[in-house]
């Protein structure tokens, strides 16, 4: 028999905000453990939540970009669950009326577009972390991250592989760093994503059993454990076995899933409204002053880098994959209008050395304004362009200017025709064989030519007017 997967993914994203959730605590990461706590994020008795009106207005930004319905009341909730990083003995959470609902973002999957739906999106404080310590029996809890806001955003189970997996969490990573609501930094927790599967018959309607892989924190990750999955349950179902209802996580020196618990229903979690804190109520208007503030999205950006410069689909989709990236390009076509030259020059040379870095365009010591200082001398024939990609890394370690790069190592093209008439005469002179294959109609020889007035001119020569200079003696008697 042959088993569709049915998946759906829930990810927590840490809201951008300086404090917490319910309290003024901090939220830097890295401080030193239970160094951003108080009485309320610490669940002593008496301390009373106060809504974080800035992660409420990150939420619904994020609602409205992923085309969501904003409830104009919603109500915090109380999950009941017992773990050593819950102080409180529950969690404050959004459970039958959630903030934003009803939402949808289009993926670009193989030549074709994919909706997948949004259930839900809803505000709630995060846990603090345990630290189990290697080869001991200790362990100690950090409650630094707990009450940290985090906006978990669930969808339908509309994704059919891992590789739908991969593409939608790209692409909301992509909208929520572009709205500035998350860092999207998976390595630090800031983004974590826990998908839902279950397999079902080819052809049929009817769910199986789902089985949901916690708090997975690298595209690679999640695509490894979601193929493993679906591996594990084929062979379950195709050997006569059942498929149990369980949470499991990914054991990454194994390179498989293994169970935690079994799974909890809502009802295990006991949800009921917290008195501690009023419905939450959104006004028309507020919405709308929200709705002003949006970001051109990702997708709307790459498809105007498509028509506006030309560029082709995986140039206006690497440049698009950030906010900065896409604004650091449209500077420099603002100075110097030759989109696909800038294209090229950023996606090779810029990111090389950025990735190198370890950094962002953010942090490129090369301005927008160096590098098109440096693209207009290759537009203008002072130097090749291997002369530019050249003296790039040296134009991003240091503080010199493109021209001075260029005017310390001598890299100005010689285009004066005088000078490469003479370069091109003596060439055809010293090869006379490759003159007559030339001109018995062997064009290939021209790069040849090319290759022995670079070589005469210590790769000074300006190739494109050599071309044109030889192409004109080789074709006159």
């Amino acid at each position: 028999m042959t088993f569709e997967a049915v998946i759906g993914l829930e990810v927590h994203a840490q809201l951008r905000t300086h404090s917490k959730m319910f309290c003024g605590c901090g939220t830097e990461f890295g401080r030193p453990p239970n160094t951003q706590t108080c009485p309320v994020c610490l669940g002593l008795p008496g301390s009373l939540p106060v809504i974080n009106k800035r992660a409420v207005e990150m939420a619904i930004r994020t609602g409205l970009a992923l085309n969501c319905s904003i409830r104009s009341a919603s109500v915090f909730a109380r999950k009941n669950y017992f773990y050593p990083d819950l102080p409180k003995g529950y969690q404050i959470s959004q459970y039958e009326e959630p903030i934003c609902e009803e939402g949808w973002i289009d993926l670009a999957i193989n030549g074709t577009t994919k909706r997948v739906r949004i259930r839900r999106a809803h505000l709630e404080e995060d846990a603090g972390k345990n630290i189990h310590v290697k080869d001991s029996s200790q362990s100690f809890v950090d409650l630094n991250r707990a009450g940290t806001p985090l906006l978990e955003i669930v969808t339908e189970p509309d994704m059919r592989s891992a590789e739908e997996v991969v593409v939608y969490l790209k692409s909301l990573r992509d909208v929520l760093v572009y709205l500035d609501v998350c860092d999207g930094n998976m390595e630090q927790g800031s983004l974590r994503c826990e998908p839902n599967i279950s397999l079902r018959p080819a052809g049929s309607d009817t769910f199986g059993t789902k089985v949901e892989l916690k708090n997975i924190n690298s595209f690679k990750f999640v695509k490894d454990a979601v193929d493993y999955e679906i591996q594990r349950q084929t062979k379950v179902l195709t050997e006569g076995g059942t498929v149990h209802q369980e949470t499991r996580l990914w054991n990454l020196d194994l390179g498989k899933t293994a169970v935690m618990r079994s799974k909890e229903e809502a009802h295990d979690y006991r949800y009921f409204p917290d008195p501690d804190l009023v419905p939450l109520s959104i006004s028309d208007e507020w919405i709308d002053t929200l709705r002003g503030t949006l970001q051109e999205l990702p997708q709307a950006r790459q498809r105007r880098f498509m028509t506006e410069y030309g560029l082709p689909e995986y140039d206006a989709g690497v440049l698009t994959s950030s906010r900065g990236l896409a604004e650091y390009f449209e500077s420099c076509v603002q100075r110097f209008a030759e989109p696909k030259t800038i294209s090229n020059f950023i996606m090779g040379e810029l990111l090389r050395e950025l990735n190198q870095a370890g950094t962002t365009v953010e942090s490129s010591p090369v301005s927008p304004e160096r590098l098109v200082e440096l693209l207009q001398f290759v537009h203008d024939g002072t130097i090749s362009l291997k002369a530019a990609k050249d003296i790039f890394p040296e134009l991003y370690a240091g503080e010199k200017s493109a021209a001075q790069l260029v005017e310390e190592k001598g890299l100005q093209q010689v285009s004066d025709e005088g000078a490469l008439e003479k370069l091109v005469q003596e060439a055809l002179e010293k090869n006379p064989t490759q003159v007559a294959q030339y001109r018995g109609g062997k064009e290939a020889v021209l790069g040849f030519f090319v290759g022995q007035v670079m070589k005469a001119s210590s790769g000074k020569a300006n190739p494109k007017k050599v071309n044109d200079l030889l192409k004109r003696a080789l074709s006159s008697d």
